[in-house]
């Protein structure tokens, strides 16, 4: 095994992993990157030169910047949980989108031109196509359960518009004290555009003293409020702390009291291992642009699980209305749809979600496409389209195992490096409260590519901020005293962790 890999192994198995003595040595951090699995992978994207990083107007791309310089010097880039580097075959994947257009127009969206010329197949095909290089990184049963459309807040809307329906009795929706402020948004505008209070209707699990949501206190918190929730809706990482929850745990807890279960994987997707399939989720929504760098404001991904994706035909009675069918929550289809024809999982529909094979006929009757993508509305962007099945094919060379085993050592590594720093400015000043605490969980089973430090004056940050500037490091800051630190297995290197670690060490024990 490499080095990397027995550190991965120790850390899934909950023990402490092994680092050399001399662990803060740019000579140790080049031999983990020599013996890196996947250290090919940082060859598939466009990283910032110093350079270019600091541009005010647009210039050459790194394979021709500098022509004398055979290594330009990468800015160091830690910002992948907020917007991903481009891959290399993005710009490939979006130029044969333009040229299928250029060379033979609306004959785009049915003719698949030869695939020694392009990578992309007709226009028609590449929504599906997208699904099926996703559905292994989110543990899909086949394609038909992954869909992409839209964005992130618009899917979470469609699902809930599909998946909350409240009733007197069960109308409350489990979240969590601080969801990114769309997902906030969302939730709130549901509650109230059923008529419901946000007062009453909303629950909020509060995390502890050190910002941290245990399983056990979801799960009380599911007991405490079954009887009257419709949805629980959680992120699968906490963007703020970084904690990373126990998706198949708490799933099975909360659909075992009939509650529907939904999860925001934005920060999740790319970043950990998930199979949302046996974990029997109800279904899940996540944005591209982060861990899979498809660019940004790019094309989101939605699951809905097989169980919600059934399309039967139904008969009707004399009265042409659909029999009722059981409302046991399991496999029975729910058919308060208003097309008699066809029994399904009720949602706002659009002509993209109709099935292909009666699409073109302009039926006013809706059948949908069975599975996820019988929730789409409109015809996606097939310039975005490109770019997520650009971005995704860098994930086509590699497996979420292998990805995963790097992004636990890398962690490990700076958490270590970061410690050092709390290990010095005690000896220096032993009564003096720590520079900083990391609120992301120390369990490494409860977090995935990202460390927030909270600093302990708030002043420090600008004064990080400015050396980090200097240094060229792109690093996401959370005013008025947070740093999320964010190394991506698929570009960073041990080396810009020490690199970043050496800025943090001088401006805080500064």
């Amino acid at each position: 095994m490499t080095a990397i890999t027995e550190i991965a192994t120790a850390l899934r198995a909950g023990q402490k992993p092994k680092f050399a003595d001399h662990a803060d040595s740019p000579a140790y951090a080049a031999e983990l990157d020599a013996k890196d699995p996947v250290r090919h992978l940082r060859n598939e994207f466009i990283i910032p030169t110093r350079q270019m990083i600091n541009r005010k107007s647009l210039g050459p791309l790194p394979s021709t910047v500098d022509a004398q310089d055979a290594q330009p010097e990468h800015a160091l880039y830690f910002c992948g949980n907020s917007l991903g580097l481009q891959p290399t075959t993005v710009g490939e994947y979006v130029r044969a989108q333009l040229a299928t257009w250029a060379s033979i127009g609306v004959k785009g969206h049915f003719n698949a031109l030869d695939p020694a010329t392009t990578p992309l197949p007709a226009w028609q095909d590449m929504a599906a196509q997208c699904a099926k290089q996703m559905a292994p990184l989110v543990g899909a049963a086949s394609a038909d359960e992954v869909v992409a459309m839209n964005t992130l807040t618009v899917n979470l809307h469609l699902m809930m518009a599909s998946f909350y329906r409240p009733t007197a009795t069960r109308h409350k929706i489990i979240a969590e004290w601080k969801p990114f402020p769309s997902d906030s948004y969302a939730l709130e505008s549901q509650i109230q555009w059923h008529g419901l209070d946000v007062a009453t209707s909303l629950i909020e699990l509060q995390p502890d003293e050190n910002l941290y949501i245990s399983t056990e206190s979801v799960l009380a918190t599911i007991d405490e409020h079954a009887a009257e929730t419709a949805l629980l809706l959680l992120p699968g990482i906490q963007y703020y702390t970084g904690q990373l929850f126990d998706v198949q745990r708490i799933t099975a807890h909360a659909r075992s009291k009939g509650i529907v279960v939904g999860w925001d994987l934005a920060h999740a997707v790319g970043n950990v291992e998930l199979q949302l399939h046996d974990w029997d989720v109800d279904f899940a929504v996540w944005c591209t642009y982060k861990y899979l760098n498809a660019g940004p404001g790019s094309i989101a991904g939605a699951f809905v699980h097989q169980r919600h994706g059934k399309v039967e035909p139904k008969s009707t009675t004399a009265n042409g209305k659909t029999p009722p069918q059981s409302q046991d929550g399991k496999d029975d289809l729910d058919v308060d749809v208003r097309h008699a024809g066809f029994a399904y999982q009720p949602r706002l529909s659009g002509w993209y979600g109709g099935d292909l094979s009666v699409r073109f006929t302009m039926a006013k009757t809706f059948q949908p496409t069975p599975g996820a993508q019988g929730f789409q509305l409109s015809n996606p962007s097939a310039i975005d389209l490109a770019s997520l099945s650009g971005a995704l094919a860098v994930y086509d060379k590699t497996d979420m195992h292998t990805l995963r085993n790097k992004s636990l050592a890398l962690t490990a590594y700076a958490e270590k490096l970061l410690d050092g720093i709390l290990q010095d400015a005690l000896s220096h000043d032993a009564a003096a409260a720590p520079p900083f605490r990391i609120i992301t969980p120390a369990n490494p089973a409860e977090r995935g590519a990202q460390l927030s430090i909270l600093l302990r004056d708030g002043n420090v940050l600008a004064a990080l901020a400015a050396a980090m500037d200097e240094a060229d490091i792109v690093m996401d800051q959370r005013k008025p005293n947070v740093v999320r630190f964010a190394p991506v297995p698929l570009y960073n290197t041990f080396a810009d962790v020490l690199k970043v670690v050496s800025v943090l060490r001088r401006v805080i024990l500064s």
